[in-house]
């Protein structure tokens, strides 16, 4: 083949493959969501000043999320739940981390203001080139995703006047009110900088690697400590706590350690184990029934986990809105039917 026919060629290609990634952005942008309804607050509710002053309001419950096209339509049924079942919604502030890079920030913005007009939300833009040189394969493509990692950067991207938030993935619902797991106490300990509930009973090593447990230095990492496996879906943060302690370098400096060695296989996971395990203020049980996904590779149907249920959530490989477009949903998944908020296109014709 000639120079000619070679740079031709090589035009062709990405220029297809600019049109695929234009066609994917436009496909995942255009879905089209109804609208909420509003939800009031109950009368024994505080009042946050609006609109300038309640975005570090302490009498509101703030919370933290990623927001994306991939996942939009799962975050905006996470958002609903979290409002419909508040005994005071208004006193809700949202705080939305979207991908710098990504050119679906307007469209986002558009879509939530539409959706929930009355919504108190902020988007703050994360600069996710910074951590993408970081970034280790994992055993699932989807965990490789940067903005996956934002949340390690969360005390940075977010106002320096606010003081604590709940975190949450976008794959899952609230059944109950959000202001009981905003009230976890964290206690007097400065080194407490999250609560979740802790999985004592599964098998902390298995998220190590044999180099990390046989190498005489990393494996008194945990000297001193009790730890347990939890979910970094469901966290409740002190932000001070986290500034003052500079826990973002810590988790680098794992992160930075797996690149020259491999010392775990679970994306953003691992790092926070290896800073926070071992001291997490307790949460129930109920605020996490998580895993309803399936594992990491098959994504198959499972069951609740014993106990009372406050919040379900699909971490795993099996989302609950691909399976019932599939047809082939989980009984579990027709809980995260009703949040759904997305116009079919019967309901657009009509």
């Amino acid at each position: 083949m000639g120079s000619g026919a070679f740079k031709q060629c090589s035009f062709t290609l990405l220029f297809h493959l600019w049109l695929l990634l234009i066609i994917s952005s436009n496909h995942a942008t255009a879905q089209r969501f109804k609208q909420a309804p509003k939800f009031y607050n109950s009368p024994n509710c505080a009042t946050i000043l609006q609109p300038e002053g309640h975005t570090c309001s302490e009498d509101a419950v703030h919370v933290a999320m990623t927001l994306d096209t991939t996942y939009l339509r799962g975050s905006m049924a996470a958002i609903l739940s979290v409002l419909q079942h508040s005994s005071c919604p208004e006193n809700i502030i949202f705080h939305f981390v979207t991908a710098a890079s990504s050119s679906a920030a307007a469209p986002l913005n558009r879509t939530l203001s539409t959706s929930f007009p009355y919504l108190k939300f902020q988007i703050y833009p994360f600069r996710d080139g910074a951590v993408a040189g970081l970034i280790s394969t994992s055993i699932r493509s989807a965990l490789d995703c940067p903005l996956n990692y934002a949340r390690n950067y969360m005390p940075d991207l977010l106002p320096s006047c606010l003081r604590k938030v709940v975190y949450l993935d976008s794959d899952l619902v609230l059944v109950d009110d959000i202001a009981k797991l905003a009230a976890t106490p964290l206690g007097d300990d400065p080194n407490t900088v999250l609560a979740a509930p802790e999985y004592c009973n599964a098998n902390f090593s298995a998220y190590f690697t044999p180099s990390f447990w046989s190498n005489p230095s990393l494996s008194l990492t945990f000297a001193g400590r009790k730890p347990c496996y939890f979910n970094t879906g469901v966290m409740v943060i002190d932000l001070q706590r986290w500034r003052a302690g500079d826990y973002t370098a810590k988790i680098q400096d794992w992160m930075e350690l797996q690149k020259r060695m491999r010392i775990y296989e679970l994306g953003s996971l691992p790092p926070f184990l290896l800073v926070f395990a071992g001291n997490i203020a307790p949460v129930d049980h109920r605020w996490n029934q998580h895993g309803l996904g399936g594992d990491n590779f098959r994504g198959l149907c499972r069951d609740l986990h014993p106990g009372p249920v406050s919040l379900l959530h699909w971490s795993g490989k099996g989302k609950p809105w691909a399976r019932l477009d599939a047809n082939r949903p989980c009984p579990l998944d027709a809980l995260w039917a009703p949040y759904d908020l997305l116009q079919t296109p019967y309901a657009l014709e009509a």
